[in-house]
C-alpha cells in the first residue's frame, strides 16, 4: 500500500472513544426491567453491542413494533443512559493525542456508530471532538446496524478512502465482524471485553487496553504485512 492512497481511521464511538458500555448496558437492563424482562448484562452486551436501538427493541419486545413505537422507546432508553453516564463523560486514555498524531500523518478520521443523533451530540460535542473528524456516520445514516458493514463502508466513502486502506477501532465482536465484512482491518480496545472474545477474527491486527499503547506507523505496517502474506 503506497502512502499516496488516502488512509483512514474509523472509530466506533461507544466503548471505543469513550468507556461507557457498562452505562449503556445498565440503562438497557433498567429499561427492560420496567417492562418485566430480566436481562443478564454480559449476555446482553455480547448479543447486542453495535446493533441499533430499533433492532434491539424488536428482538426483545416483538417484531410487530411500529417505527413510531421504537422511536419513542429508544428516546426513553437513551435518556436513561445519558443521565447515568453524564457525570463520567471522558475519552479513553490517549485518544486525543492519538488522533492529533494521526492528523499530522495525513490519516483521515471518521466516527461510525450505532448511536442515534442525540447520543452523538452528547458525546462528540460534549467532549468537543466533532471538529477532528472528516465524517461522522450514525444510526440515522444507515438502515442496518452492525454486524452489517454499511456504517463502516459509508464512513470510508465519506473519507474518500478505500476499505483496504481503513483501520477500524472497535470494542465489540459485532463491530469487528462488521469491519471484516467491509474488508477492513480492526484494532480492538479491551474497554469492555477481554482479548479472548476476539480470538476468532482474522482481521484483528492489534489488541490494546487504550490508545496510549498504539503506534500509527506500526498499525499500517501490520496491515501491509498481512496483505502481502495473503
Amino acid at each position: 500500500m503506497g502512502h499516496h492512497a488516502p488512509r483512514a481511521f474509523i472509530f466506533d464511538m461507544d466503548g471505543t472513544i469513550v468507556d461507557n458500555m457498562a452505562f449503556h448496558t445498565k440503562s438497557w437492563v433498567a429499561f427492560f426491567e420496567r417492562r418485566g424482562h430480566a436481562i443478564d448484562a454480559d449476555d446482553f452486551f455480547r448479543a447486542t453491542a453495535g446493533r441499533q436501538g430499533h433492532e434491539i427493541m424488536r428482538s426483545y419486545l416483538g417484531a410487530d413494533l411500529t417505527n413510531e413505537d421504537t422511536v419513542l422507546l429508544d428516546a426513553e432508553k437513551e435518556e436513561l443512559y445519558r443521565e447515568l453516564y453524564a457525570p463520567h463523560l471522558e475519552t479513553v486514555a490517549g485518544f486525543e493525542q492519538f488522533i492529533e498524531a494521526a492528523q499530522e500523518q495525513d490519516v483521515r478520521l471518521a466516527v461510525a456508530t450505532a448511536a442515534p443523533p442525540a447520543n452523538i451530540v452528547f458525546t462528540l460535542d460534549g467532549l468537543d471532538l466533532r471538529r477532528h473528524f472528516d465524517a461522522v456516520v450514525g444510526a440515522a445514516d444507515v438502515a442496518r446496524g452492525k454486524p452489517n458493514p454499511d456504517v463502516f463502508l459509508l464512513a470510508a466513502e465519506r473519507c474518500g478512502a478505500a476499505p483496504e486502506h481503513c483501520i477500524v477501532f472497535e470494542d465489540a465482536p459485532l463491530g469487528v465482524e462488521a469491519a471484516r465484512r467491509a474488508g477492513m482491518r480492526a484494532v480492538v480496545l479491551t474497554t469492555t471485553l477481554p482479548a479472548e472474545a476476539f480470538a476468532e477474527f482474522d482481521n484483528v491486527i492489534c489488541v490494546a487496553r487504550d490508545f496510549s499503547e498504539l503506534d500509527i506507523a506500526t498499525l499500517f505496517d501490520t496491515t501491509n504485512n498481512i496483505q502481502q502474506a495473503q
